[in-house]
Protein backbone atom coordinates (compact mmCIF):
# COMPACT_ATOMS: atom_id res chain seq x y z
CA UNK A 1 0.00 0.00 0.00
CA UNK A 2 2.65 2.68 0.66
CA UNK A 3 3.86 2.17 -2.74
CA UNK A 4 0.66 3.44 -4.39
CA UNK A 5 0.09 6.05 -1.36
CA UNK A 6 3.75 8.19 -1.41
CA UNK A 7 3.34 8.38 -5.43
CA UNK A 8 -0.42 8.30 -5.84
CA UNK A 9 -0.01 11.74 -8.19
CA UNK A 10 2.17 9.35 -10.45
CA UNK A 11 -0.46 6.31 -10.32
CA UNK A 12 -3.47 8.08 -11.07
CA UNK A 13 -1.67 10.02 -14.07
CA UNK A 14 -0.78 6.33 -15.24
CA UNK A 15 -4.08 5.66 -14.71
CA UNK A 16 -5.59 8.65 -16.37
CA UNK A 17 -3.05 8.42 -19.59
CA UNK A 18 -4.43 5.05 -19.78
CA UNK A 19 -8.11 6.03 -20.15
CA UNK A 20 -7.18 8.69 -22.05
CA UNK A 21 -5.24 6.41 -24.99
CA UNK A 22 -7.57 3.77 -24.55
CA UNK A 23 -11.03 6.00 -25.41
CA UNK A 24 -9.10 8.08 -27.94
CA UNK A 25 -7.70 4.96 -30.40
CA UNK A 26 -11.11 3.14 -29.41
CA UNK A 27 -12.60 6.51 -31.46
CA UNK A 28 -10.34 6.33 -33.95
CA UNK A 29 -10.17 2.50 -34.54
CA UNK A 30 -14.05 2.37 -34.64
CA UNK A 31 -14.42 5.24 -37.23
CA UNK A 32 -11.47 4.10 -39.06
CA UNK A 33 -13.06 0.29 -38.62
CA UNK A 34 -16.00 1.10 -40.07
CA UNK A 35 -15.09 3.07 -43.19
CA UNK A 36 -12.24 0.26 -44.07
CA UNK A 37 -15.78 -2.36 -43.57
CA UNK A 38 -17.57 -0.64 -46.01
CA UNK A 39 -14.47 -0.21 -48.12
CA UNK A 40 -14.53 -4.30 -48.24
CA UNK A 41 -17.73 -4.56 -49.12
CA UNK A 42 -17.97 -1.79 -51.81
CA UNK A 43 -18.67 -2.29 -55.30
CA UNK A 44 -15.82 -0.17 -56.24
CA UNK A 45 -12.27 -2.89 -57.11
CA UNK A 46 -9.91 0.04 -55.73
CA UNK A 47 -11.79 0.55 -52.51
CA UNK A 48 -11.90 -3.31 -52.24
CA UNK A 49 -8.15 -3.29 -52.74
CA UNK A 50 -7.27 -0.71 -50.11
CA UNK A 51 -9.13 -1.98 -47.39
CA UNK A 52 -8.19 -5.71 -47.88
CA UNK A 53 -4.54 -4.47 -47.97
CA UNK A 54 -5.12 -2.62 -44.90
CA UNK A 55 -6.42 -5.28 -43.12
CA UNK A 56 -3.97 -7.85 -44.20
CA UNK A 57 -0.75 -5.46 -43.87
CA UNK A 58 -2.07 -4.20 -40.32
CA UNK A 59 -3.29 -7.56 -39.18
CA UNK A 60 -0.13 -9.48 -39.58
CA UNK A 61 2.08 -6.97 -38.36
CA UNK A 62 3.32 -6.96 -35.01
CA UNK A 63 2.16 -4.00 -32.83
CA UNK A 64 5.48 -3.05 -31.23
CA UNK A 65 6.89 -2.69 -34.77
CA UNK A 66 3.87 -0.77 -35.26
CA UNK A 67 4.66 1.66 -32.48
CA UNK A 68 8.46 2.16 -33.75
CA UNK A 69 7.19 3.11 -36.83
CA UNK A 70 5.39 5.69 -35.42
CA UNK A 71 7.48 7.01 -33.44
CA UNK A 72 10.63 6.88 -35.42
CA UNK A 73 9.76 7.16 -39.08
CA UNK A 74 6.25 9.06 -39.05
CA UNK A 75 7.50 12.10 -37.30
CA UNK A 76 10.72 12.37 -39.58
CA UNK A 77 9.26 12.09 -42.53
CA UNK A 78 5.73 13.25 -41.98
CA UNK A 79 4.72 14.87 -39.02
CA UNK A 80 7.77 16.18 -37.08
CA UNK A 81 6.98 17.53 -33.72
CA UNK A 82 4.02 15.50 -32.87
CA UNK A 83 2.82 14.35 -29.34
CA UNK A 84 3.69 10.85 -27.92
CA UNK A 85 0.46 10.47 -26.98
CA UNK A 86 -1.06 11.32 -30.49
CA UNK A 87 1.56 9.17 -31.98
CA UNK A 88 0.19 6.01 -29.87
CA UNK A 89 -2.89 6.98 -30.15
CA UNK A 90 -3.19 6.56 -34.02
CA UNK A 91 -0.50 3.88 -33.93
CA UNK A 92 -2.88 1.38 -31.59
CA UNK A 93 -5.94 3.10 -33.64
CA UNK A 94 -4.89 1.62 -36.83
CA UNK A 95 -4.03 -1.80 -35.62
CA UNK A 96 -7.01 -2.36 -33.67
CA UNK A 97 -8.98 -0.37 -36.76
CA UNK A 98 -8.17 -3.69 -38.94
CA UNK A 99 -9.83 -6.24 -36.52
CA UNK A 100 -12.64 -3.84 -35.97
CA UNK A 101 -13.44 -3.75 -40.21
CA UNK A 102 -13.14 -7.82 -40.13
CA UNK A 103 -15.87 -7.75 -37.13
CA UNK A 104 -18.09 -5.53 -38.68
CA UNK A 105 -17.64 -7.20 -42.05
CA UNK A 106 -18.81 -10.53 -40.89
CA UNK A 107 -21.62 -8.90 -39.22
CA UNK A 108 -22.15 -7.19 -42.35
CA UNK A 109 -22.62 -10.79 -44.44
CA UNK A 110 -24.91 -11.94 -41.78
CA UNK A 111 -27.84 -9.50 -43.14
CA UNK A 112 -29.49 -11.32 -46.02
CA UNK A 113 -28.50 -10.29 -49.71
CA UNK A 114 -31.95 -9.35 -50.36
CA UNK A 115 -31.82 -6.39 -48.07
CA UNK A 116 -29.19 -4.75 -50.01
CA UNK A 117 -31.40 -5.74 -52.88
CA UNK A 118 -34.37 -4.10 -52.39
CA UNK A 119 -32.83 -0.47 -51.05
CA UNK A 120 -31.13 -0.74 -55.09
CA UNK A 121 -34.27 -1.43 -55.96
CA UNK A 122 -35.94 1.71 -54.66
CA UNK A 123 -32.74 3.99 -55.66
CA UNK A 124 -30.54 4.23 -52.90
CA UNK A 125 -26.77 4.53 -53.13
CA UNK A 126 -24.26 1.74 -51.44
CA UNK A 127 -23.32 4.44 -48.55
CA UNK A 128 -27.59 4.84 -48.11
CA UNK A 129 -27.97 0.92 -48.38
CA UNK A 130 -24.53 0.49 -45.43
CA UNK A 131 -25.69 2.99 -43.47
CA UNK A 132 -29.71 2.81 -43.28
CA UNK A 133 -30.30 -0.74 -43.79
CA UNK A 134 -27.22 -3.41 -43.61
CA UNK A 135 -25.37 -1.91 -40.87
CA UNK A 136 -28.08 -0.89 -38.14
CA UNK A 137 -29.11 -5.09 -38.49
CA UNK A 138 -25.71 -5.97 -38.11
CA UNK A 139 -25.17 -4.34 -34.73
CA UNK A 140 -26.50 -6.70 -32.71
CA UNK A 141 -24.34 -9.87 -34.15
CA UNK A 142 -20.99 -6.75 -34.27
CA UNK A 143 -21.32 -5.76 -30.19
CA UNK A 144 -19.88 -9.26 -28.78
CA UNK A 145 -16.56 -9.32 -30.37
CA UNK A 146 -15.92 -5.70 -30.85
CA UNK A 147 -15.97 -5.89 -27.03
CA UNK A 148 -13.20 -8.47 -27.04
CA UNK A 149 -11.47 -6.21 -29.30
CA UNK A 150 -11.56 -3.37 -27.59
CA UNK A 151 -10.76 -4.77 -24.30
CA UNK A 152 -7.73 -6.19 -25.92
CA UNK A 153 -6.92 -2.37 -27.04
CA UNK A 154 -6.67 -1.41 -23.28
CA UNK A 155 -3.82 -3.89 -22.70
CA UNK A 156 -2.24 -3.58 -25.50
CA UNK A 157 -2.15 0.15 -24.81
CA UNK A 158 0.47 -0.61 -22.45
CA UNK A 159 2.67 -0.71 -25.26
CA UNK A 160 2.88 3.08 -25.25
CA UNK A 161 4.20 3.30 -22.00
CA UNK A 162 7.57 2.28 -23.45
CA UNK A 163 7.40 4.79 -25.98
CA UNK A 164 7.20 7.83 -23.04
CA UNK A 165 3.57 8.02 -22.93
CA UNK A 166 2.40 8.63 -19.57
CA UNK A 167 0.43 5.48 -18.75
CA UNK A 168 -0.06 2.87 -16.10
CA UNK A 169 2.96 0.83 -17.46
CA UNK A 170 5.04 3.93 -17.66
CA UNK A 171 4.25 4.09 -14.08
CA UNK A 172 5.62 0.47 -13.31
CA UNK A 173 9.00 1.53 -15.26
CA UNK A 174 9.40 4.66 -12.61
CA UNK A 175 8.71 2.62 -9.67
CA UNK A 176 10.99 -0.01 -10.88
CA UNK A 177 13.70 2.18 -11.57
CA UNK A 178 13.72 4.25 -8.04
CA UNK A 179 13.95 0.23 -6.24
CA UNK A 180 10.70 -0.70 -5.22
CA UNK A 181 9.52 -4.59 -5.48
CA UNK A 182 8.24 -5.22 -8.37
CA UNK A 183 5.40 -7.36 -6.88
CA UNK A 184 2.70 -4.52 -5.18
CA UNK A 185 4.07 -2.61 -8.45
CA UNK A 186 2.85 -5.34 -10.89
CA UNK A 187 -0.12 -6.15 -8.41
CA UNK A 188 -1.56 -1.75 -8.56
CA UNK A 189 -0.94 -1.65 -11.82
CA UNK A 190 -3.24 -4.60 -12.98
CA UNK A 191 -6.02 -3.53 -10.66
CA UNK A 192 -5.83 -0.31 -12.75
CA UNK A 193 -6.22 -2.14 -16.16
CA UNK A 194 -9.09 -4.44 -14.62
CA UNK A 195 -10.43 -0.90 -13.21
CA UNK A 196 -10.83 -0.12 -16.84
CA UNK A 197 -11.52 -3.18 -18.81
CA UNK A 198 -14.19 -4.25 -16.31
CA UNK A 199 -15.73 -0.92 -17.11
CA UNK A 200 -15.50 -1.37 -21.13
CA UNK A 201 -17.50 -5.14 -20.67
CA UNK A 202 -19.84 -3.42 -18.45
CA UNK A 203 -20.57 -0.86 -20.85
CA UNK A 204 -20.47 -3.70 -24.24
CA UNK A 205 -22.73 -5.67 -21.78
CA UNK A 206 -25.57 -2.91 -21.37
CA UNK A 207 -25.35 -2.17 -25.26
CA UNK A 208 -26.25 -6.21 -25.84
CA UNK A 209 -29.11 -5.76 -23.21
CA UNK A 210 -29.86 -2.67 -25.36
CA UNK A 211 -29.80 -4.33 -28.87
CA UNK A 212 -31.51 -7.52 -27.17
CA UNK A 213 -34.93 -5.07 -25.69
CA UNK A 214 -34.84 -3.14 -29.71
CA UNK A 215 -35.46 -6.88 -31.08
Amino acid sequence: MNVLLDHFADFRDGFIGTVEITVVSSVIALVLGLLLAGFRVSPVPPLRFFGTAWVTLLRNTPLTLLFLVSFFVVPEIFFPGMSPFLLGSLALGFYTASFVCEAVRSGINTVPLGQAEAARSIGMSFPQTLGLIVLPQATRTVIPPLSSIFIALTKNSAIAGAFSVTELFGWQKLMSEDGYDIVPVFIWVALGYLIVTFAMSGLFRLLERRMEVAR
